[in-house]
């Protein structure tokens, strides 16, 4: 194998042995990439002289590299990827012969503070591309590179720069440079001029910062062969244009989103560019109505991103066009009215349309339908109404689909579809009604079902376990019935379960709640998804609205305001992750779990309006990350739990209601006497003070007696032989206590009573 040119051991999991390697000579790219190697690899190489390119990325190096073990030999080498490891600067002094390499990759090595600039680093003039990013460094870097004339690509993303860009150390000299990046970091103040110096830039990413940036790029104008700029999240703002100059740039790429009020129209120049293929304006207050003349200008227009810009008015779309839309946004604006019937023909290459919190109106067009690529539909939060149409369910290729928010109405389509690519389905707080039947039953991918706040009937569908990489289900605020299926403990992906208020009764299953975090494949769609889902979850005593990735941290389980019976199962307390545990107001009995302590990570724990008994654990004290608590309204006993870590901060409310618990934060002692009449818990979701309502009490007596003469009545009515036979008990029962009080009369008055 002394001949081998090329030899890739990408992630084995092990150190490399040095036995044979010597021999190959000849090797010109050697990959080691994610292994466990120590700094005697530079040792092991020290005979390949012909090597070019070296992958050593995350392979736990640490430390000063070696400068004796051969590293210094590898004079031909042109790529060196050290990336993810644990450097320090004196890798500088090491790479300092390496006149040849021209690709310099060092991102997130740990490097800190003031980079050298008599250690080598200089020397390195063949560089081209040089990737620092994610390390912690200073603006001094810009005068450490001075020298590098021949770097075509800088990379300084998230490297804790700040203040203003250095206009007289280096960075404005390399005229070569045709991709910058510094995004991420802490730059502020406005561009400088002499970065139309940079006459070869093509790219120029300054996302994510606190530059004030002119939504005209005026300082860019002279920038001929720039294609791309990103900008968004600084400081945006409206400078007077000047109407005698135009760019000499047509742009292919704009994302300028503010991060603040942006904006109060569009730019300008934009009205001079013919070839942007994605533009993100998000966040600006632009208002008007849909700038139609930007589709018709830029033909190969495919990513448009125009969220919360204040546009209002009806949406159209340009007349007698096809659009080569892939990525559409128009979500959070005020457009009004019904979106346009030939949607789907002007767009038949759409991937992602986002349209939510706006006001359309009417039904969902038909055309729509007609889109075999579109994977993420978002119509959300509007006033859309009908029923949901079937045939969004055969849309191939979707795998998002939100119409939550909505006037949607009726029954779910019995079999909503057959895309078993659909993964994120979300129709909560429409008007649904009906059962859930077999409407989601091919759908083995999916890994998010809402369809909470509806109107929803019937029972939990026996086949749920067949969506069994289901993550979330919420099916809160419904009219749902009877037990939970057996086979909802079968999807052990589960990592929210939300059953609250409903009419669910029985036992509470066994589940396990999933350790995963994301899911096992994500696609690119999955993040969007991600990004765009959200729900609402009561924890800690309110109702919050969770979105973006936070969600796949949340883990949770809410089956309050149901009828459910029996005692809790001490299997939930091998729950370790969950973050909030829901059964307040129903009707569990017996002992609150002792296998509750090992909920290590939860958050808020309510077990209010109950029946259970017994003592609560003492050892809940243990669970550090509690901030609600609450068992009030059962009929708990003992002393409450030490006043202890945050114990400490739960008051009487949290236990109120319990008629032989004591102890602090209760104001009665443990050992005192019990009170004569305790108070019982109400049943189920009422809050009742004593033994009995008295004013229920009344009302229902007053019912009673009133449906018993009602009752007596209209037998007497219709009965004749009942009727004198009640007439003439009536008589008899008159003439008894007539000569009762004759009789008893007269005796009193022989003894002088009168």
């Amino acid at each position: 194998m002394s001949s081998l040119k090329n030899l890739s051991l990408y992630a084995l999991g092990s150190t490399v042995p040095s036995g044979g390697f010597l021999d190959l000579k000849n090797l010109e790219y050697l990959d080691l990439s994610y292994n466990t190697l120590n700094n005697s690899i530079f040792q092991t190489i020290r005979t390949m002289t012909s090597l070019k390119t070296l992958m050593l990325r995350s392979c736990n190096l640490n430390g000063q590299l070696p400068t004796n073990q051969g590293f210094l030999d590898l004079k031909n080498l042109e790529y060196l990827d050290l990336s993810y490891s644990t450097l320090n600067n004196s890798i500088f002094q090491t790479i300092r012969t390496m006149t040849s390499l021209k690709t310099l990759m060092l991102r997130s090595c740990n490097l800190n503070g003031q980079l050298p600039t008599t250690q080598g680093f200089l020397d390195l003039k063949n560089l081209e591309y040089l990737d620092l990013s994610s390390t912690t460094l200073n603006n001094s870097i810009f005068q450490a590179i001075r020298t590098m004339t021949s770097l075509k690509t800088l990379m300084l993303q998230s490297c804790n720069l700040n203040g203003r860009i250095p206009t007289t150390q280096g960075l404005c000299d390399l005229n070569h440079l045709q991709e910058l990046h510094m995004g991420d970091n802490d730059l502020s103040g406005v561009l400088p001029s002499c970065l139309t110096n940079l006459t070869s830039l093509q790219q120029l990413s300054l996302s994510s910062n606190q530059l004030k940036i002119p939504v005209s790029l005026s300082p860019l104008y002279n920038l001929s062969k720039l294609k791309s700029f990103y900008g968004s999240d600084n400081e945006i703002f409206t400078e007077e244009d000047d109407h005698n100059l135009s760019p000499k740039f047509q742009l292919e790429s704009l994302y300028l989103s503010s991060n603040g009020q942006g904006v109060g129209a569009l730019p300008k120049f934009l009205y001079h560019q013919f070839n942007i293929q994605s533009l993100d304006l998000t966040n600006n207050q632009i208002k008007g109505e849909f700038p139609n003349w930007l589709i018709e200008n830029n033909t190969y227009l495919q990513e448009l991103y125009l969220e919360n810009c204040s546009l209002s008015g009806p949406f159209l779309l340009p007349k007698n066009s096809h659009v080569n839309f892939s990525f559409l946004s128009i979500s959070m604006n005020h457009f009004q009215g019904q979106i346009p019937s030939e949607i789907g023909d002007r767009l038949p290459g759409l991937q992602v349309l986002f349209m939510s919190d706006n006001g359309f109106n009417g039904s969902i067009p038909f055309s729509l339908g007609n889109i075999s690529s579109l994977q993420a539909f978002d119509l959300s939060n509007n006033s859309l109404q009908g029923q949901i149409p079937g045939w969004i369910g055969n849309m191939s290729s979707l795998e998002f689909l939100d119409l939550s928010g909505n006037n949607f109405s009726g029954h779910l389509p019995p079999r909503f579809g057959t895309s078993s690519d659909l993964r994120y389905v979300y129709l909560s707080r429409n008007k649904l009604q009906g059962p859930i039947a077999m409407a989601f039953y091919d759908f083995s991918e999916m890994f998010a079902l809402d369809l909470s706040h509806n109107n929803l009937t019937g029972t939990i569908p026996e086949w749920i376990d067949r969506l069994s990489n289901l993550r979330f289900l919420l099916l809160s605020y419904n009219n749902l019935k009877g037990e939970i299926p057996i086979q909802l403990s079968k999807l052990d992906q589960l990592i929210l379960i939300d059953l609250s208020h409903n009419h669910l009764s029985g036992n509470i299953s066994s589940w396990t709640i999933s350790t995963h975090n994301f899911p096992v494949e994500s696609t690119y769609f999955d993040l969007l998804a991600i990004s765009q889902q959200s729900f609402e979850f009561t924890t800690k005593n309110v109702s919050l609205s969770y979105r973006g990735n936070i969600i796949w941290y949340f883990k949770g389980i809410d089956l309050s305001c149901n009828n459910f019976t029996g005692e809790i199962p001490l299997e939930i307390g091998n729950l370790s992750m969950i973050k909030a545990l829901n059964l307040s107001h129903n009707s569990l009995t017996g002992a609150i779990p002792p296998t509750f302590s090992n909920l290590k990570e939860i958050e808020s724990l309510d077990l209010s309006y109950n029946k259970l008994d017994g003592e609560i654990p003492p050892r809940l004290i243990e669970l550090f990350s509690l901030e609600v608590f609450s068992v009030a309204h059962n009929n708990l006993s003992g002393k409450t739990p030490a006043r202890v870590a945050q114990f400490a901060t739960f008051e009487e409310s949290c236990y109120k209601d319990n008629p032989f618990l004591c102890g602090e934060p209760l104001p009665k002692i443990c050992g005192a006497a019990m009170p004569p009449l305790p108070t019982l818990t109400s049943t189920n979701n009422e809050d009742n003070g004593g033994f009995m309502d008295m004013e229920v009490f009344y009302v229902t007596f007053g019912v009673a007696y009133i449906m018993v003469l009602l009752v007596i009545g209209v037998v007497l009515y219709i009965n004749p032989y009942w009727r004198r036979a009640w007439f003439h008990f009536i008589e008899m029962s008159i003439n008894n206590c007539y000569y009762f009080l004759v009789d008893n009369l007269s005796i009193l008055s022989k003894f002088g009573f009168s």
